[in-house]
C-alpha cells in the first residue's frame, strides 16, 4: 500500500502533520524524497541539524521519528536543499521568488559518481558558487570538498548525475515496500516522476480531498503535457482541476501538543484516514 500526501497550499498545508499521523495509523515508513528549508525563515531547524554536522529539515525529522524502527531523516529524504532569501531583483542560479539555493545535501550511499566526495554516511554536497555560504554552514558541513556550480547548465548536469540516481534509489525502495507514506513538497503534485500510489490525500487547512491513485497520476501526466514532455513538476491545483475527488473529509484544528503527537493526530484525523483507506483498497 502506497499512500501519497500532497498539499493544496504552497505553505503550511498540513502535509507533514497528516503524514506522521498516517504513519502511526498504518505502521508504514514515511518518505520525503525532496525537501528544503530556509537559512533565514527556518533558522532554528537549520541550527539544530548543522550542530551535528548534518543537513535536514523538521518535516523529514518528524516523518523519521513517526516511522517504525531506527530511521534517520537522511534515509527517507535523499535530497535536501538549503535556501537563503535574495533581496532585490533577479534570481541567479536556480533562484525562486526572491530566494537562492545555498547548498544541497544528497544521500548517495555507495552510488556516488566517480570523483564526487562523500561523507562516511554517504552524503554528497553541492554548493552554489554564486552566493555567499553562511559561516555556520561552512564551518559545520563538509563543504570544502563539495561539488561547486556557477551556472544552471552545470547544475542541471550535476543533478542528472547525482540527484537523479539518489531519488531513483528511494523510489525503488518505496515501490518494493509493503506499506509506505510518501509526502510531497510545497504544492508539487508528485515528488517522484514515475511513482505509483494506491490513493492520494490532498490536504490543506480544514479539509482533505481523497483521490484514486491511478486517476490522480494520470491527471499529473495530462497536466504536464504527457508522461515524458512538458514541465518537470506539476502543481497540485493544475492536477485536481482535472479530476473529481473520491471523497472529502474535514480536518479539525489541532493544538501544538496534538500536532507533535502522532497518536493524537491519528485519533483526530481518523475519519480522513478511513476515507483514504476506502479508496486505497
Amino acid at each position: 500500500m502506497r499512500l501519497l500526501v500532497a498539499g493544496g497550499d504552497r505553505v503550511d498545508a498540513g502535509k507533514t502533520t497528516f503524514s506522521v499521523g498516517l504513519c502511526h495509523e498504518t505502521g508504514a515508513r514515511g518518505y520525503k524524497p525532496r525537501a528544503g528549508n530556509d537559512f533565514w525563515f527556518d533558522h532554528d531547524d537549520y541550527e539544530r541539524a548543522v550542530a551535528d554536522g548534518r543537513l535536514y529539515g523538521k518535516d523529514a525529522k518528524r516523518l523519521a521519528d513517526a516511522s517504525p524502527g531506527d530511521v534517520a531523516p537522511e534515509d527517507i529524504n535523499p535530497v535536501h536543499r538549503l535556501w537563503t532569501p535574495m533581496p532585490g531583483r533577479g534570481t541567479g542560479v536556480l533562484g525562486q521568488d526572491g530566494r537562492q539555493f545555498v547548498c544541497d545535501r544528497v544521500r548517495v550511499g555507495d552510488g556516488a559518481p566517480e570523483g564526487v566526495a562523500t561523507t562516511d554516511a554517504g552524503d554528497a554536497y553541492v554548493v552554489n558558487a554564486t552566493v555567499e555560504t553562511p559561516d555556520s554552514a561552512a564551518g559545520a558541513l563538509p563543504l570544502d570538498a563539495a561539488e561547486r556550480v556557477d551556472s544552471l547548465p552545470a547544475f542541471n548536469d550535476l543533478m542528472a548525475r547525482l540527484h537523479g540516481p539518489a531519488t531513483d534509489r528511494v523510489a525503488a525502495e518505496i515501490a518494493a515496500a509493503d506499506r509506505a507514506v510518501v509526502e510531497s513538497y510545497a504544492d508539487i503534485a508528485r515528488p517522484l516522476p514515475d511513482m505509483e500510489a494506491d490513493a492520494v490525500a490532498v490536504v490543506e487547512p480544514r479539509r482533505c480531498r481523497v483521490f484514486d491513485g491511478e486517476r490522480y497520476l494520470k491527471a499529473c501526466d495530462v497536466a504536464s503535457g504527457s508522461a515524458r514532455e512538458g514541465r518537470l513538476e506539476e502543481r497540485v491545483g493544475n492536477v485536481v482541476e482535472l479530476i473529481e475527488p473520491a471523497a472529502t473529509a474535514e480536518l479539525p484544528a489541532l493544538s501544538g501538543g496534538e500536532r507533535a503527537d502522532p497518536a493524537s493526530v491519528a485519533d483526530a484525523y481518523g475519519p480522513a484516514y478511513e476515507a483514504l483507506f476506502s479508496v486505497a483498497f
